[in-house]
């Protein structure tokens, strides 16, 4: 008991001589940020200022009287009215088709023809959903037959994608991304899953997160054209998560769509491999998650597949029209010249690595996952207490620090290794966080 007593006081003393060093930082970066943003001091709910186009079409959506307010941009006004035409009676209150308002589905398809250098895409494979992955679960995984289905799933990976195949009775079949080599994955490890898998179940389909979450990496172009020949070998349907497509950094990185890459692909594989692609207004430079807004688009699928595809989709109501209206907003930002496209701009992301803490290179996306290297001491201690070492961590930082973190543990990571997945902020208010870890450090090392 002393010896715990003795643990806290030095923690507490740890922590409380660096209060001010924090707050100090805190009020710093915020003053910083806010003047890179050009939002007034002290405003905190509106440091989002890339945000202001997507937010004042929406308003003037809900709220057609403020088409009349003379502070709105022109685009903005031009967007709003050309929108509330789509919706029966002007109004976002208006039933929609159960796959999608029709101008907005052919706008995604712009955006992805533009994004994949001309790659034709068509409107009549894009349907609009909130949880569009959910459905596409209930067209590939069929839980009455006797042999379970089965789905290869990166580790790590996030939980809520494991929790939707749970639902669906899918049978998981896990392979490692390799963490030593920038999380890449490696082919004769889907290999090695999918062996394993046919073992107890029947594999008809390949998840891919690109770029990652939570591991922050993003596939070459390469790795994608190996996926996809080992996918066309061995039959296997492949689903595509890309939602972090737009959250790429660094001079040599580069995202290749899954599609994109498909087409160009010898004449057999480019018309035979089936492919269901997915993007979300929830990540990417929009990250306004509460909104409920993605689209899946269905690359070479039997039409008599794809019209079952279609009835399942018509089964449920239509998706929420203000997640229609900000996918059409996300697929057609402000362009140079626009009246709103002065404030549509993004801040430098900022990451260091800390004592105890080693982190693969950050590719893409929101998050990275770091691996912690606990002391043997600091990992007897957790057991104790009957928990994760790197839950116990995050518990013990949230405490003391008030920063939010995920444990490893429920994302998958092989034995004996642990992570936590860490959201990087663009943003100045980044080295907060990183302070703020760096104190955690200290049972990391110390315990």
């Amino acid at each position: 008991m002393a010896k715990e007593v003795s643990e806290c006081t030095v923690w507490e003393i740890r922590v409380m001589s660096n209060v001010k060093k924090i707050l100090d930082v805190a009020e710093g970066t915020w003053e910083m940020e806010s003047r890179l943003m050009g939002t007034p001091v002290g405003d905190r709910n509106n440091w989002s200022i890339s945000n202001y186009f997507y937010l004042q079409v929406l308003a003037a959506c809900f709220y057609p009287a403020l088409l009349e307010d003379d502070s709105l941009p022109l685009d903005v006004k031009q967007r709003a009215e050309s929108l509330l035409r789509e919706c029966d009676g002007g109004s976002v209150g208006s039933y929609t088709d159960s796959s999608g308002i029709t101008k907005i589905k052919h706008c995604v398809s712009q955006f992805i023809t533009r994004r994949d250098g001309g790659v034709p895409s068509s409107p009549d494979n894009i349907f609009i959903k909130s949880g569009s992955q959910t459905i596409m679960l209930k067209l590939l995984i069929h839980s009455k037959d006797s042999c379970q289905t089965g789905v290869l799933i990166p580790v790590p990976t996030y939980a809520s994608f494991i929790i939707a195949l749970e639902e669906q009775g899918a049978a998981i079949i896990p392979y490692h991304l390799c963490e030593e080599q920038g999380w890449t994955l490696q082919v004769e490890e889907l290999r090695k899953a999918l062996h394993t898998g046919r073992k107890t179940c029947n594999p008809v389909a390949l998840y891919i997160c690109n770029p990652g979450n939570p591991t922050g990496h993003i596939q070459s172009r390469k790795s994608i054209e190996e996926v996809i020949r080992f996918a066309a070998e061995e039959r296997l349907f492949i689903l595509a998560d890309e939602v972090y497509q737009s959250c790429v950094y660094g001079d040599d990185t580069e995202f290749y769509s899954y599609k994109k890459v498909l087409s160009e692909m010898g004449s057999t594989i480019c018309s035979t491999v089936e492919l269901a692609s997915f993007n979300s207004v929830s990540k990417g430079f929009m990250g306004e998650c509460g909104l409920r807004g993605g689209y899946m688009e269905l690359v070479n699928l039997d039409p008599a597949v794809k019209e079952y595809a279609s009835r399942l989709f018509s089964a449920r109501s239509c998706p929420p029209v203000v997640g229609q209206i900000a996918l059409d907003l996300m697929a057609d930002p402000p362009k140079p010249g626009d009246p709103s496209f002065p404030t549509f701009s993004e801040v430098g992301e900022v990451f260091a690595e800390l004592p105890g803490i080693s982190c693969q290179p950050l590719k893409a996306g929101f998050f990275v996952f770091p691996c912690l290297h606990f002391s043997l001491k600091a990992i007897k201690w957790a057991k104790k207490r009957q928990m994760e070492p790197d839950m116990l961590y995050c518990l013990r930082l949230l405490e003391e620090t008030g920063l939010h973190v995920r444990p490893g543990c429920e994302y998958g990571q092989r034995k004996d290794s642990h992570h936590i997945r860490f959201v990087h902020f663009i943003s100045p208010v980044q080295k907060l966080s990183i302070m703020l870890l760096d104190i955690a450090n200290w049972y990391l090392l110390s315990y």
